[in-house]
């Protein structure tokens, strides 16, 4: 407290100012929304993982509800961001591609509780454009307000919060991104016994090395999930208030980050509200991060915008047990490399389309100058099938997966005569939310701004080409599309 003092006497004589806006009801629920930054659900304990160090993400679990197939609409930083802002696919928010801002004429749903009475505050990471203030009280961004990790404000916020209303804080840390800076932090890993290597990685010393710093710096953010409750414990407001954990995208590493196999798409969910939802639950349907938005509004009693295309599941929250989508769509556009993938999924089967299958798929430039990538390519004799997909070019134009027989998605079985019905009917269901959605595939999409091997920049850096859905206004269509 005492190293932001400073700030936080300025946060008191901005914030008494949000207390004139129209009051909500007196139970509306707090809503604390945590979205760490490059961290898969196979990275925390709740979801398997034994090794890494997360024992109130854990407790978050137990003491409320785990979605198992919650789902990013791309794995790439901003557009997934941006995507649950707006309650809207990435083609549909204008915002497709790796910091690119939103328009201002779409609704935020931070926005929404804000102009509802709440106190909304973003604390963090922030790249989802300048239009985007309108929707804090409060916005605190970069490392030098809020530390290495991105958290040292939450506390101050909260105790500096008007008392009279109910808030709405957009927890945006820096952990768990790269650059590692959590290695000397009081939890740490030992990179000889404490990670767990993916088979998309070759077990090295390096590996080992790069993994334990990545769980530090999850193990940094779960620190400080743990002293914000004991904060909302002490001021007596932890029964209704809604805290939620989850992600971004993937680790950034080979394999997974950008990538619309479920090692880059799925993404952990952890929702507790001791008021009103019951303990040690698991939801297993199938739900996308667009639906967080209008879920979140419903709870709070406010009407979704028009322009959500998300749908709520609250009635989850209830019947944890009961199904919800039957479709999940994911997207694959330009991050640091051209790119243009589009996936459709389904409780059994995975399809996705490539339309540029003459480019690999490394991944971002983060995870492919990794230490972790530069074991894989300094070894490439010694590689699995799986170990290899980062550098095979080309790529197959079209694959399906059957999770029933290959959860690890790694048979592709576009081929095969069996699966024609299914594939055909996905295919079908894929083009129908593409028209329907004002999807598109632009001739000139923005290039690499970076050389794929070695990692440096290339004179079309900063060059931007047309992204999908500009062509056919996708950013004024508000149309669902297959649920």
């Amino acid at each position: 407290m005492k190293k932001y003092s400073g700030i936080a006497i300025l946060l008191l004589i901005g914030i008494v100012l949000s207390a004139w806006l129209k009051k909500p009801e007196a139970t509306a629920p707090n809503i604390i929304f945590i979205i760490g930054d490059d961290i898969s659900h196979d990275d925390i304990g709740s979801y398997g993982n034994p090794l890494v160090k997360t024992p109130n993400i854990d407790r978050l679990a137990k003491e409320g509800l785990q979605f198992n197939n919650m789902f990013v609409t791309s794995s790439s930083c901003s557009p997934s961001r941006t995507s649950i802002l707006t309650g809207r696919y990435p083609h549909n928010t204008g915002a497709a591609e790796l910091h690119t801002e939103l328009p201002a004429h779409l609704t935020y749903f931070p926005e929404q509780l804000r102009k509802a009475g709440y106190y909304t505050a973003l604390m963090g990471k922030w790249h989802e454009g300048k239009n985007t203030k309108r929707a804090y009280d409060t916005l605190l961004a970069g490392e030098k307000l809020n530390g290495l990790g991105g958290e040292d404000q939450w506390i101050n916020v909260l105790q500096a919060r008007p008392k009279d209303k109910p808030f709405f804080f957009w927890l945006s840390p820096f952990d768990a991104h790269r650059e590692w800076s959590a290695d000397n932090f009081k939890i740490t890993h030992n990179p000889d016994n404490e990670v767990r290597v993916p088979a998309t990685l070759l077990d090295t010393k390096a590996t080992r090395k790069d993994l334990a710093s990545y769980y530090n710096e999850i193990g940094r953010l779960d620190y400080y999930i743990g002293e914000l409750w004991k904060e909302l414990e002490r001021q007596g407001v932890a029964d209704n208030t809604i805290i939620i954990f989850t992600a971004d995208n993937a680790r950034a590493f080979p394999g997974n980050k950008t990538l619309l196999y479920d090692r880059g798409i799925k993404t952990p969910f952890i929702m507790k509200w001791q008021a009103g939802i019951k303990s040690q639950q698991q939801i297993n349907a199938l739900v996308s991060t667009i639906d967080i938005a209008p879920t979140l509004l419903q709870l709070a009693g406010i009407k979704p915008a028009i322009t959500i295309q998300g749908q709520s599941f609250a009635s989850l929250l209830k019947t944890p047990e009961a199904d919800f989508r039957k479709y999940i769509f994911a997207e694959h556009n330009w991050h640091d490399y051209q790119a243009y993938e589009r996936a459709i999924r389904t409780k059994d089967f995975l399809y996705l389309i490539n339309l540029r299958p003459e480019l690999d798929n490394g991944g971002s430039i983060d995870a492919n100058q990794s230490p972790s990538a530069l074991a894989l390519k300094e070894n490439q004799a010694q590689l699995t099938n799986l170990q290899k997909e980062a550098f095979i070019k080309p790529r197959p134009t079209a694959e399906f997966y059957d999770m029933r027989s290959d959860a690890a998605q790694t048979n592709n079985l576009i081929n095969d005569p069996k699966y024609k019905s299914t594939i055909n009917q996905l295919k079908s269901v894929l083009q129908t939310w593409q028209t329907q959605t004002g999807d598109t595939n632009p001739l000139k999409t923005t290039p690499d701004w970076y050389d794929r091997e070695t990692g440096k920049a290339v004179p079309a850096k900063d060059i931007r080409g047309e992204m999908p859905g500009v062509a056919r206004q996708a950013d004024k269509i508000n149309v669902k599309g297959p649920f």
